[in-house]
C-alpha cells in the first residue's frame, strides 16, 4: 500500500518558476510594503482617537454640561425669552450630540464590514466626512490586527481619499470575479482565519520533521494555508507550485471534486479554495515539506490526523482511483469542467432547443466553409468570414463612410464629379469585402441591440437597477445569456432565468419581438472575444474590477489588440465611446476617427487617464449616482456617461503598471476599461489575465475559458483600412472621375440579348420567366449579378440569398440552373461565367435601365454630349424616361435583404437629381422654363429629399413670372419640410425671390 503523505501548500516548487502558462487569478494586489514601527504607532493613535471620541465626547458633555434639552414641553412663554448664552450653549450641545451619534454609527457600519469581510458598506446617511474619518481610523487599527490577512482586498483601501461627494467602488473579490463566487469570498471571517492558520502552523510544524522522500506513486494530501497578499489561493496556483504546471489544476480538481471538507462545504469551483481545505494531489507533487501519514506523526494535532484519514478514506470509497482519472486529463480536454469550474460559464442548452439549435447553426455555418476545391485567390480571408459580429459592424461602416462620400460630392459641380461611384476594389481588398459580405450578420446585431436596449428600459419602467453584466453569450440557435456578476432576482419578461441565478437568458423568437426603443445602450463595452462550443463570447470591458491582460507572443497579441479594436470602433449595440490605442492601432483610425484615438506612449496614457479618472469621480459624485452604469440608463440618462476602453499592446514598465493598477482599482464604476499586453503574464492590478497562443487559441484557465480566438491579423487588418480610406469623403487625391464600372452600347446596334428593369418594378425582357417556386431565387440572383459588374463571388451570392446559409451542392444547383436560364450568346458563350479568381460575371449581352442609365449620363456630360448641346439634351431626356420609381420597386417582402450592404439606394437618387438638374439647365439656357420645370417634377419623384432640386425648381417657377405659382411652390415646400422646417439655404433663397413668402404661406394655411 502506497503511504499517504501531506505537505505545506505555502511551498514553491522548484522548478515552478519557469513552468508555462498564464497565471490566471484574481486581481493581484499592488506591492504592499511590510507593517513597520510607524502602522503601530498609528493603530495606536487611531485607538486613542477613536476611545476619546466615542467615549471621551459623551463623558465630558454629561459631566460639563448636562442634559441640554428642557425638562417639560417648551410654552409660548419660553420661546419669547431673550436667548442667553445658556441657551446658545444648549443648541450647540444637541447638534454636537447629533454629530456623535452620527459618527458612532459610522464606526460601527466600517467594523462590521471589515470584520463580516463584506467590502466598503454603503453610507450612512448625510455623513460624508464622519463615515471617512470613522473608515481611516478603523482601517489604521485593524490593519495591524492578527486576522488582517483573512479581510477582503477592499480594506486596504479604506483609507483613500473620496473625491466629490461619492462612495468609492467596493474593491471586495466578490467584485473581482463573476457569478457563484461570490458567496465563496464573503463567507470567510477573521475568527475562522485565525482557526485556520493555528491548525496550519501544526501541520507546518510536523512537516519540519517529517521526511522528504516519497515515492511516485504515493497519494499525496496537503492542508491550504492562508494565502500572503491576497484573499485566497487558487488550484492553479497550487499546481503551479507542486506540479510545475499551472495548467494541470484540472487533476487536482478532478480529484478533489464535490468531497465534503472539514467546514462542511465543498469544492465545486476549480478556481478558489479556502484555507483549512484538505487537498488530494497527484503522486508527482513536489514542493513543500513532506510529512508521513498524520498517524505516523506525533507532531501533527489528533485534529488533523482525524480530518486527513476521513478525507483520504472518502476518496477510496467514492472515487476509486481518481488520481489516474485526473492525470488522463492533464493538459486535456476540460471534461466536466465547462460547467462545474468556470468563472465565466458556458450557458447550458436551452430544454427543448438543442438539436433544432444545431441544426440551424449548421445551416448558418455551411456557407462560411471554405468550399471544396478553393485554391488560393479564390478562398476569403477566414478571420473575417468566421467573426459575424465585426463582419457586420465594419460592413455597416464602409456603407456609411460611401453614403458620406457620395452626399459630400452632391455639393461639387454637376456633371463629371468624383465620387458618383466608389471606386471598385482589387486585390485584398476585393477579398477582404466579399468576406464582410459573407460573415457579417446584421440581424444577429440588431437583435442584441434591440434586447439589451428593451431589458434596460423594462427595469427602468420597474424601477429596478441594471445588473453589472460580465459577459454575454451568443448560442447557436441564436439564444442571448447574459452572465451576471451577482444574483439580480428574476428578470423582467420575456427575458427568462438561466442555468442558475447568475443567468439571464432571451430566446431568439422573443427578442424578434422587440422593437426599437428610446433609451441609451446599456452595455456598449461588449466586445466578442471568440468560440467555445458554437457559442460566441462577447466580454464587457468596461465591467471588469481591473486590468484584463493578455500574454503571448507580440504577433498573436497583435490580432486579438486588432479585432477588439475594430468591433468597438463600429459595432452596432453601441451609442458612441472613445478607444484609446497605446503602442499599435495608429492606421486603424479610419475605422472611426470619432472613437478611436492613438496616444504615443504609456506615458501619455497615465496622465490622461489621471485627469479623467478625476473628472469622472467628481461627475458621478456631483450627479449623485453609485456608477456611470446607474447614471447612464436611470432616469436622468446622461449622455456623458460613455465608456472609455483603454488598449495597450506594448508591456508596461513595473512602475507605470502600478500606477495602471491604481487607475483601474475603480474603473468598472467609471465606465472605463483596460485591456493591456503582457509578455510574462503576470501584470499587477490584472483582474482577469488570458494567454494567445499560437494557435489562435485564447485561453484563462481560472475563467474556465478555451476559445477559438477571434482575431484580425495584419493582412487582413491593412485590406479592411484601404476599404475604408478608398471611401474618405475627405480624401484630397489626383484621382480621375471615377466611370460607370460598366458602359454599355447606346445606340441601335447595341441592342441587348436580356434586359432587365430595376429602376422601377422588377420586369425582364429576352427571357422566359422559369417555372415553379424558383423563379424568385433566380429573379434575385440575376439582379445582384447586375448591380455588381465586376463579378460576385459564388459564397457572397449564397449568404445573399440564404442569410441563415446553404450548403455547397445547393448553392451550386442555383448558379447552374441561373446558368441554364440565361443560356448563350450565339456564338456560344455562356452569358453566366467565372473568372480567373472564381467570381461569377454576367456577359456584355445582359443589360439592365440601371446600366443604361448611367452610360446616358456618362455620354451625356463626359462624352459626345459635352461638345454638342443637341445631342447632350437628347441624351438626358431619354435617360429620365428611364426613371420609373424606385430601386426594385413591389418586391417581395423577406427577400432582397443584402440590398442593406449596397449604397446603390443613395446613389440612384443622387444620380436621378443630376439627371434632372441637368436637364433643367438646358432648357434654361433657353429660356423653356416649363420645360425645366418638368423636369424637375419628374426626378423629384425618385429623389424628393434632395434640395438641390427644390432649389432649381423654385428658381424655374420664379423664372415664369408667376408670383402666385411660385406661393403654391413655397408653400408645398413647407409643407414637405414639416417640423424642421426649411434648411437655412432654402429659406435664404425664398427670401431672395419671394420676400412675401412667410406671410403667404400663413394665408395658405
Amino acid at each position: 500500500m502506497a503511504r499517504r503523505t501531506t505537505s505545506n501548500s505555502s511551498g514553491s516548487s522548484p522548478g515552478s518558476a519557469g513552468s508555462p502558462g498564464p497565471r490566471n487569478r484574481t486581481p493581484q494586489p499592488l506591492p504592499r510594503r511590510r507593517r513597520t514601527a510607524g502602522d503601530f504607532v498609528k493603530a495606536f493613535l487611531a485607538f486613542v482617537a477613536l476611545l476619546v471620541l466615542l467615549v471621551g465626547v459623551p463623558g465630558a458633555l454629561a459631566l460639563q454640561i448636562g442634559w441640554p434639552l428642557p425638562s417639560g414641553a417648551p410654552s409660548t412663554e419660553w420661546l419669547q425669552q431673550e436667548i442667553t448664552v445658556g441657551t446658545f450653549i444648549n443648541v450647540l450641545t444637541v447638534v454636537v450630540w447629533l454629530a456623535w451619534a452620527q459618527f458612532t454609527a459610522c464606526v460601527l457600519v466600517e467594523m462590521k464590514a471589515a470584520l463580516s469581510g463584506v467590502g466598503l458598506p454603503n453610507r450612512v446617511p448625510g455623513a460624508g466626512p464622519s463615515q471617512l474619518l470613522a473608515r481611516q481610523l478603523v482601517a489604521a487599527l485593524l490593519l495591524v490586527g492578527a486576522a488582517a490577512a483573512s479581510f477582503t482586498p477592499g480594506l486596504s483601501q479604506l483609507g483613500q481619499q473620496l473625491e466629490g461627494n461619492q462612495r468609492p467602488a467596493v474593491a471586495a473579490a466578490a467584485q473581482q470575479t463573476p457569478g457563484g463566487l461570490l458567496a465563496q469570498q464573503q463567507a470567510q471571517t477573521a475568527a475562522s482565519a485565525a482557526a485556520l492558520a493555528e491548525q496550519a502552523a501544526d501541520a507546518a510544524a510536523h512537516a519540519e520533521s517529517g521526511s522528504g522522500q516519497v515515492s511516485e506513486d504515493a497519494t499525496k494530501f496537503y492542508r491550504i494555508q492562508p494565502p500572503e497578499g491576497r484573499h485566497h489561493d487558487s488550484l492553479w496556483e497550487v499546481a503551479e507550485r507542486h506540479l510545475g504546471d499551472g495548467r494541470r489544476y484540472k487533476e487536482i480538481y478532478q480529484l478533489n471534486k464535490d468531497r465534503a471538507q472539514p467546514d462542511g462545504s465543498k469544492l465545486s469551483e476549480a478556481s478558489l479554495i479556502r484555507p483549512g481545505w484538505i487537498m488530494e494531489m497527484p503522486g508527482d507533487a513536489r514542493g513543500g515539506e513532506l510529512v508521513e501519514m498524520p498517524d505516523e506523526a506525533p507532531k501533527v494535532s489528533p485534529d488533523v490526523q482525524r480530518q486527513i484519514s476521513d478525507y483520504a478514506r472518502t476518496g477510496a470509497q467514492e472515487q476509486g482511483r481518481p488520481g489516474q482519472q485526473g492525470a488522463g486529463q492533464q493538459g486535456g480536454g476540460s471534461g466536466a469542467q465547462d460547467r462545474d469550474t468556470a468563472h465565466i460559464s458556458l450557458p447550458e442548452q436551452r430544454p427543448g432547443q438543442g438539436q433544432q439549435g444545431q441544426r440551424e447553426q449548421q445551416g448558418g455555418q455551411e456557407h462560411a466553409a471554405p468550399a471544396a476545391g478553393e485554391g488560393s485567390g479564390f478562398g476569403l480571408p477566414q478571420a473575417l468570414l468566421g467573426a459575424p459580429l465585426l463582419a457586420a459592424g465594419l460592413l455597416g461602416a464602409l456603407g456609411r463612410r460611401r453614403r458620406q462620400a457620395l452626399w459630400q460630392s452632391a455639393l461639387g459641380a454637376v456633371g463629371g464629379r468624383r465620387g458618383m461611384e466608389p471606386p471598385t476594389p482589387t486585390g485584398a481588398a476585393a477579398d477582404a469585402q466579399d468576406a464582410l459580405l459573407v460573415g457579417a450578420d446584421p440581424e444577429g446585431v440588431r437583435l442584441l441591440d434591440r434586447s439589451l436596449r428593451g431589458l434596460a428600459a423594462s427595469l427602468a419602467g420597474e424601477s429596478r437597477p441594471l445588473p453589472t453584466v460580465y459577459a454575454a453569450w451568443m448560442g447557436g440557435n441564436g439564444d442571448l445569456h447574459l452572465q451576471l456578476a451577482q444574483p439580480a432576482g428574476r428578470p423582467p419578461s420575456p427575458w427568462q432565468l438561466g442555468q442558475d441565478q447568475t443567468f439571464w437568458m432571451l430566446a431568439r423568437a422573443d427578442a424578434e419581438r422587440y422593437e426599437d426603443v428610446d433609451t441609451a445602450a446599456p452595455y456598449p463595452g461588449l466586445v466578442s472575444l471568440g468560440t467555445m462550443d458554437d457559442s460566441r463570447l462577447l466580454l464587457n470591458l468596461e465591467s471588469v474590477p481591473g486590468i484584463v491582460s493578455l500574454s503571448g507572443r507580440e504577433q498573436d497579441r497583435a490580432g486579438v489588440f486588432a479585432s477588439v479594436a475594430a468591433e468597438l470602433a463600429t459595432n452596432g449595440w453601441s451609442d458612441r465611446m472613445t478607444i484609446t490605442l497605446v503602442g499599435f492601432g495608429e492606421d486603424l483610425t479610419p475605422l472611426a476617427p470619432n472613437r478611436l484615438r492613438h496616444l504615443d506612449d504609456v506615458e501619455a496614457l497615465v496622465e490622461t487617464m489621471e485627469a479623467e479618472t478625476r473628472q469622472r469621480r467628481g461627475a458621478l459624485g456631483a450627479a449623485g449616482q453609485d456608477s456611470v452604469l446607474t447614471g447612464r440608463t436611470g432616469p436622468a440618462q446622461h449622455t456623458r456617461w460613455a465608456p472609455h476602453l483603454v488598449l495597450l499592446a506594448a508591456e508596461p514598465s513595473a512602475e507605470d503598471a502600478v500606477k495602471l493598477a491604481e487607475l483601474a482599482a475603480d474603473a468598472s464604476r467609471l465606465g472605463i476599461g483596460y485591456l493591456v499586453g503582457t509578455q510574462s503574464g503576470d501584470l499587477p492590478g490584472a483582474a482577469w489575465e488570458m494567454e494567445i497562443t499560437s494557435e489562435g487559441k485564447l485561453l484563462a484557465p481560472l475563467l474556465g475559458l478555451e476559445l477559438d480566438a477571434q482575431l484580425l491579423p495584419v493582412s487582413q487588418q491593412r485590406a479592411v483600412v484601404e476599404l475604408f480610406t478608398d471611401a474618405d469623403p475627405e480624401r484630397d487625391d489626383d484621382r480621375p472621375a471615377t466611370a460607370p464600372p460598366f458602359l454599355v452600347d447606346i445606340s441601335e446596334q447595341g441592342r441587348p440579348a436580356v434586359y432587365a428593369r430595376l429602376v422601377g418594378p422588377y420586369e425582364i425582357i429576352g427571357l422566359d420567366t422559369p417555372d415553379g417556386e424558383r423563379s424568385p431565387l433566380l429573379h434575385e440572383a440575376l439582379a445582384l449579378l447586375l448591380l455588381h459588374r465586376e463579378g460576385v463571388h459564388p459564397r457572397v451570392l449564397s449568404s445573399a440569398l440564404w442569410p441563415r446559409g446553404v450548403t455547397d451542392d445547393v448553392r451550386d444547383a442555383l448558379v447552374e440552373r441561373l446558368r441554364a436560364w440565361l443560356g448563350a450568346d450565339p456564338d456560344g458563350t455562356p452569358r453566366l461565367a467565372a473568372d480567373a479568381t472564381g467570381r461569377l460575371k454576367l456577359a456584355k449581352s445582359v443589360v439592365s435601365d440601371l446600366d443604361v442609365l448611367r452610360s446616358l449620363y456618362h455620354e451625356a456630360t463626359q462624352g459626345r454630349g459635352a461638345g454638342s448641346r443637341a445631342v447632350r439634351g437628347r441624351l438626358l431626356t431619354d435617360a429620365l424616361v428611364l426613371v420609373r420609381g424606385p430601386l426594385l420597386a413591389e418586391r417581395p417582402e423577406g427577400r432582397y435583404g443584402w440590398l442593406t450592404h449596397e449604397i446603390i439606394d443613395a446613389q440612384l437618387p443622387l444620380l436621378v437629381a443630376d439627371i434632372g438638374l441637368a436637364l433643367s439647365a438646358f432648357h434654361l439656357e433657353k429660356d423653356r422654363a416649363e420645360k425645366a420645370i418638368e423636369a424637375l417634377d419628374a426626378a423629384l419623384g425618385s429623389a424628393p429629399g434632395d434640395e438641390r432640386l427644390w432649389h432649381e425648381l423654385l428658381r424655374a417657377t420664379h423664372a415664369t413670372g408667376d408670383s402666385d405659382r411660385l406661393k403654391r411652390r413655397a408653400a408645398d415646400l413647407v409643407a414637405r419640410s414639416g417640423a424642421r422646417g426649411l434648411p437655412p439655404r432654402t429659406e435664404a433663397l425664398l427670401d431672395e425671390l419671394l420676400p412675401t413668402w412667410r406671410s403667404g404661406v400663413a394665408a395658405a394655411g
